[in-house]
């Protein structure tokens, strides 16, 4: 899981260039304060109906379609400015992110409108990799997508699914999530090694569920706790009808007919698995597993890392013990929902991989009833020796840095539902 500051651009000014990341995050703040309380900058509003006249203004259209991501929308910008505790950098992305939110939820329902053939489009049963957070899941996403029987969202598409000049529809998007991953390492190199990626490379659709808001790229970056019980509460059945319209919509853009199956790689697809299954009529499921102490400190190193840069009050222990509860509950939810479903599955485990990525990759090409060819798997090999792979090994992370026992772990990975 990754999350891509939208809208954010690095000042241009050799103080910044020059400096370390935390240097350059409190220089931005302190530039930030300056700018606003002299009038030079407006402070980036909050306000959902000032976001929401925003995106209508700029889309050039007022329907965004009514719906339950509204009060979730009222939910979040108050819990941005009553839980959060922001600094003046994560005020900026927040708004940013809000803000592209609700402009590609205002370009999406302008284009379903002018072209409702995009609803009728059939995409084949995907296959589901299903996961936690820090599962392996996008090492295995990766792996699959070295094979071009298959597709896969890319980043681009993801967090840019819809343009805002239809003459450069793919240059449009391409660079705008360009320019967001460059922020992102600007400001926080260590993004690299936590989650490698690029703009034309396989990525979680986490972008998409932005849209509805709805999903965990939010609480991953901020302390928004009533913004997560209202996810975790919620009826997910719409959000993932308009997940499923807005892959359609890719296939739209990408002007070929989506007769691949699509690799679709979510952690929160483990939280709302019935939803998933309904939306998704024949799916396959590769199932990941790993062991919940490193999979937990990861996932805190992970969180802590997003709101480390947002916020100058980020709780090491808070996260740990919420990350445990949240992980623990999309346990118990997924086993659940599997075991109500006789959706087909194969269970891989996240140091299997490690051991031995070629005897894995053996057994989900057997369950997917598909021959392994030798070039796909010299394409897999090579992703294993690359750079991007490799980053993966530099990430760094301690249980007890997050307050966190193995009893801890045990005692809430056990509990029953």
């Amino acid at each position: 899981m990754a999350t891509i500051p939208q809208h954010t651009a690095a000042p241009n000014l050799p103080a910044l260039e020059s400096a370390g990341p935390a240097q350059r995050r409190r220089t931005a703040n302190r530039l930030l304060e300056t700018a606003w309380s002299k009038g030079w900058l407006d402070r980036p509003t909050l306000d959902p109906d000032e976001l929401i006249a925003a995106a209508r203004k700029a889309s050039k259209t007022g329907n965004l379609h009514d719906g339950c991501w509204r009060d979730r929308l009222n939910i979040l910008a108050s819990a941005l400015e009553r839980e959060a505790s922001l600094n003046n950098l994560g005020r900026v992305i927040a708004h940013g992110q809000i803000t592209a939110a609700l402009l590609n939820r205002a370009r999406m329902q302008a284009l379903w409108a002018r072209h409702p053939e995009i609803g009728e489009i059939k995409l084949q049963p995907p296959i589901l990799i299903v996961g936690q957070m820090r599962s392996g899941s996008t090492r295995i996403q990766r792996l699959l997508a070295c094979d071009p029987r298959l597709t896969f969202t890319r980043f681009y598409e993801s967090w840019n699914p819809l343009p805002r000049f239809w003459g450069l529809a793919h240059a449009d998007r391409v660079i705008r999530a360009a320019v967001a991953l460059s922020c992102a390492h600007f400001f926080n190199p260590a993004f690299r090694h936590i989650h490698p990626t690029g703009v034309h490379h396989a990525e979680e659709e986490m972008g998409l569920q932005n849209i509805s808001m709805f999903g965990s790229a939010f609480e991953a970056q901020w302390r928004v706790p009533s913004f997560t019980a209202a996810v975790e509460d919620a009826d997910p059945a719409a959000a993932y009808a308009e997940f499923k319209r807005l892959l359609q919509t890719i296939a739209w853009f990408r002007r070929r007919a989506p007769s691949r199956p699509w690799l679709l790689k979510l952690p929160q697809f483990a939280q709302d698995m019935d939803a998933v299954l309904a939306t998704f009529a024949g799916a396959r499921v590769i199932r990941l597993h790993r062991d919940p102490q490193p999979l937990i400190a990861s996932s805190a190193s992970l969180v802590h890392n997003q709101m480390s840069l947002q916020s100058d009050d980020a709780d090491a222990r808070w996260i740990g013990q919420e990350w445990l509860r949240k992980t623990a509950l999309r346990e118990r939810r997924l086993n659940a929902a599997l075991r109500r479903s006789a959706v087909p599955s194969v269970d891989v485990h996240y140091d299997a991989v490690n051991q031995d990525w070629r005897e894995q990759i053996a057994r989900i090409y057997k369950f997917l009833d598909m021959p392994l060819r030798p070039s796909i798997e010299q394409g897999m090999s090579r992703f294993i020796k690359g750079k991007r792979h490799k980053e993966l090994r530099r990430h760094n992370y301690d249980l007890g840095q997050f307050g966190l026992s193995r009893m801890d772990i045990h005692q809430a990975m056990t509990e029953e539902g």
